[in-house]
């Protein structure tokens, strides 16, 4: 636990794993939706999005926002 007395909740899990998982739970095309940047909506790639978000702090900070609040209990995996 931190100083706080709250934890990370990304504490541990790569920017890959976060794109990976919101991917597979969401697919391309809703994901462009919730969050609307090229590298989802234009030929999307892990790799591509991947490139853009670690260059576009505030990018990553939408993308690490969605991971946090997606429910997960409704995970299509």
């Amino acid at each position: 636990m931190s100083k706080s007395g709250f934890t990370d909740p990304l504490h541990g899990i790569t920017l890959e794993r976060i794109v990976t998982r919101l991917v597979k739970h969401y697919g391309w095309e809703e994901l462009g939706r919730q969050i609307n940047l090229n590298c989802f909506t234009s030929n999307p790639s892990v790799a591509s999005s991947l490139k853009f978000l670690r260059k576009t702090p505030w990018a990553r900070q939408k993308v690490e926002s969605l991971f946090v609040n997606t429910d997960w209990t409704q995970d299509k995996s």
